[in-house]
């Protein structure tokens, strides 16, 4: 990855320092970095501040004596072309095909064959206004990515979603996209419990802790491929690189499932996710039915749960998704399973006919000192059983199958 030609575009935010410091991290990782700043942003930095840092000049205005060209000359040199930070102002033109200065030529000019990052830096009430989350959207669906936003106090003093992310996260997500897998993935990751209320307080849960999740987002991201994981609230996140989004019951992960599923063109979906078979339908008091809901029911009578089932989200992945080719991973876990248990559980799977790998792990084999967690991949037809002796090696086998695969499509 070292030696890429990275073109930095920067816009105007307090953020920019921040940016600073990614352009410095790039440079010293060997990259060639060249930059552009926007008017506004060189209100926040200065010209000699980004020229010191990379050794190059400065590109500021499309109609530079000499330069006429030269937003066309910069997309062929790019490897990968990044806006940060990306204000609302500048993702609203990018996503409205605005060229009327240098920045907006430029991303005109891009070539989809490379990659297109935003590293978004804006008020909460911006990154959550309307023209924003449609803007994004836009972006995304051409084949922009995006580079998680932080939450917490901005420059103005608000608290939310909306701060620039951290210059090593920036430097992370940046040489991931410049890695060259055979075949680039946009994979979606599910991990960790959903959690089932049964009053204000009280929930039904289980102890998964999405660490097989966070590992595989990890795995793949580093290779390359673009990555969501979709993560239980307390469940293990990913490292930079990797987008979050997060659930809590099993109705928020069904929505964000149907929303991200519809929504971008995921090429493979790995359902790691420990979803919960019954959901809460009533708490029996005393002989009196209460539904669940936010007040904190006493303790001083034992209570009867009545449950529900749960729909199998398994089976509606396909169908929910925009990708016809949609590969799905599916995990099955045992307990001290006989070999004739483990292929009645897989085979139950593929009788759906709704997923192409099965992930088989049984808790009686996980090594309690070392962490290591065996795991068998069953392909879809009866074909040879692929052992991992851990997650890692899980990682590993798994891109190996899904980058070959006949439905795995480029990003």
């Amino acid at each position: 990855m070292s030696g890429s030609n990275i073109l930095f575009v920067l816009s105007g935010s307090i953020a920019c320092y921040k940016a600073c410091d990614a352009i410095s991290r790039l440079v010293q990782c060997g990259h060639r970095v060249r930059t552009v700043a926007t008017e506004a942003a060189q209100r926040f930095v200065g010209v000699a501040t980004l020229e010191g840092l990379t050794g190059e000049p400065v590109a500021t205005d499309l109609f530079a004596a000499g330069g006429a060209l030269d937003h066309l000359g910069l997309m062929r040199w790019a490897d990968l072309t990044i806006v940060c930070p990306a204000t609302a102002h500048t993702l609203n033109r990018a996503a409205a095909g605005l060229g009327d200065d240098l920045a907006g030529a430029l991303l005109l000019a891009h070539d989809w064959k490379k990659p297109l990052l935003f590293a978004p830096a804006m008020n909460p009430a911006m990154w959550s206004h309307p023209a924003t989350v449609a803007s994004v959207e836009r972006l995304r669906g051409w084949g922009a990515r995006f580079v998680a936003v932080g939450a917490g106090r901005t420059a103005c003093g608000d608290v939310g979603e909306g701060r620039l992310a951290e210059p090593a996260e920036i430097v992370a997500v940046i040489e991931a996209a410049l890695a060259r897998p055979v075949r680039r993935l946009r994979v979606l990751v599910t991990g960790g419990g959903t959690t089932e209320p049964i009053d204000g307080v009280r929930v039904l849960a289980n102890t998964s802790t999405g660490a097989t999740s966070a590992l595989l987002a990890d795995h793949f991201a580093r290779r390359g491929h673009d990555v969501t994981l979709l993560r239980a609230h307390s469940a293990v996140r990913a490292q930079p690189g990797v987008r979050d989004v997060t659930f809590g019951t099993f109705a928020e992960l069904d929505t964000a499932l149907t929303g991200l599923l519809a929504g971008e063109d995921f090429a493979v979906v790995l359902h790691a996710a420990a979803v919960s078979d019954f959901a809460v339908e009533a708490i029996v008091v005393d002989g009196v039915a209460h539904p669940p809901g936010p007040a904190k029911l006493g303790s001083a009578s034992a209570p009867t749960l009545r449950l529900r089932p749960n729909p199998k989200l398994l089976d509606t992945l396909r169908t929910r998704s925009r990708h016809a080719g949609l590969q799905v991973v599916a995990f099955k876990l045992t307990r001290s399973a006989t070999v004739a248990e483990t292929e009645a559980a897989v085979a139950t799977l593929f009788a759906r006919g709704t997923v192409d790998f099965v992930v088989h792990n049984d808790l009686a084999n996980r090594e309690a000192g070392s962490g290591a967690f065996p795991a068998d991949i069953w392909p879809a037809g009866g074909e040879r059983v692929v052992h991992c002796a851990d997650r890692p090696a899980l990682a590993v086998a798994l891109e190996k199958l899904l980058a070959a695969g006949p439905s795995a499509a480029t990003v």
